[in-house]
């Protein structure tokens, strides 16, 4: 059987994803409702959701009762299991375009009380910790608006069908607030797709692009001006007020450095400037600060490196579509034999033998 990414980051690591998730400090929660969707999918579809959830850490009681708010991390392995127990590679898009806006809660009532789509988009960027505390939204107002998603406190590269339902849903939010059938002017998804990007394209446009140094959202010339068709200035006074004090008791949590290393190192990697010094200077620090902080956590900047190679190494070759020599430029190798030089160093076996023995 093919080594899961989860099974070589624990073979080089010496401990387990588990394991390593508790000893995060204050780990990053989540309200659970994209959870609570991806379980009434799998019930309907006659899979046994208990063993599913104890896989990943959760309970049928933590999804039951949708008061509970749930880890971060839990939540993006349970998406992962979801759409595998599917077999649907889509789940995070099919589910983005299905769901009640409403279910999103005081976050899209206070974006939907909003003037305009500008306003509605600064309040998303705002308040949507109380929503997910690991989910960052950056939004700049130029005259083509850009939403950035980053991750606070959580590996980026773990998640796919989280980050694409987000994606997915913020469009259908705009559209439905803005009463426009608009297509964003350019959307960039930082991890790769092999395969189902039409369906993705079918939908937010064919300015798309995976593999991408950041996740974000570039809306049409002009859009943060749309006036919104539900605005009510007296509601959205009130909800402000509401969503202040439910934002003032979320923590804010910007995890170990270990993972923001991860997270700025991931879109580096196949343009071969996965370096420390490059790492340092975009985070802000010296080099030499950044490995004293790195070894405070009991890590170098290479370990971190490889094993991030080692987690986006099986990923992609669980997809047989994608040639190896791809996977090595993708992980910033400069020839596929050096790519198979390094597999071998990690798993004693050479990318093609992994594939073989699935």
């Amino acid at each position: 059987m093919l080594f899961s990414a989860k099974d070589l980051v624990a073979m080089m690591a010496g401990r387990s994803t588990r394991s390593i998730i508790k000893q995060l400090s204050d780990p990053p929660t989540v309200q659970g409702g994209l959870s609570r969707l991806a379980a009434e999918r799998v019930r309907r579809a006659g899979i046994k959701l208990e063993p599913l959830l104890s896989r990943v850490g959760l309970t049928i009681d933590q999804i039951d009762d949708s008061e509970r708010r749930i880890n971060a991390s839990n939540q993006i392995a349970f998406l992962e299991a979801a759409a595998e127990a599917l077999n649907d590679d889509l789940l995070g898009l099919r589910l983005a375009e299905e769901f009640d806006l409403r279910d999103l809660g005081l976050l899209y009532y206070v974006m939907a009380s909003s003037d305009t789509l500008g306003d509605a988009l600064k309040r998303a960027a705002r308040y949507s910790r109380i929503t997910n505390e690991a989910v960052v939204l950056q939004y700049h107002e130029t005259r083509e608006p850009t939403l950035r998603i980053a991750y606070s406190g959580i590996q980026r590269h773990v998640d796919l069908q989280q980050i694409e339902f987000c994606i997915v849903a913020m469009v259908r939010v705009s559209r439905a607030l803005s009463g426009r059938r608009f297509f964003p002017k350019h959307v960039s998804i930082s991890h790769v797709r092999p395969r189902g990007i039409a369906k993705f394209a079918g939908f937010l446009g064919r300015d798309l692009e995976f593999g991408s140094s950041a996740d974000e959202l570039d809306f049409p010339a002009g859009s943060a001006e749309w006036a919104l068709v539900d605005a009510d200035a007296r509601l959205n006074k009130i909800l402000l007020k509401t969503c202040e004090e439910s934002l003032s008791s979320r923590r804010s949590n910007s995890g170990r450095l270990r993972i923001t290393v991860e997270n700025t190192i991931a879109p580096l990697l196949p343009h071969g400037q996965a370096k420390a010094s490059v790492v340092a200077k975009k985070l802000g620090m010296s080099e030499r600060t950044l490995v004293r902080r790195l070894a405070d956590e009991g890590v170098t900047f290479n370990e971190i490196l490889q094993q991030l190679k080692a987690n986006l190494a099986a990923r992609y070759l669980e997809e047989d579509g994608m040639p190896i020599s791809r996977i090595a430029w993708l992980l910033g190798f400069e020839e596929a034999s050096s790519f198979t030089h390094a597999c071998r160093r990690w798993t004693g076996k050479s990318p093609r033998e992994l594939r073989l023995s699935r």
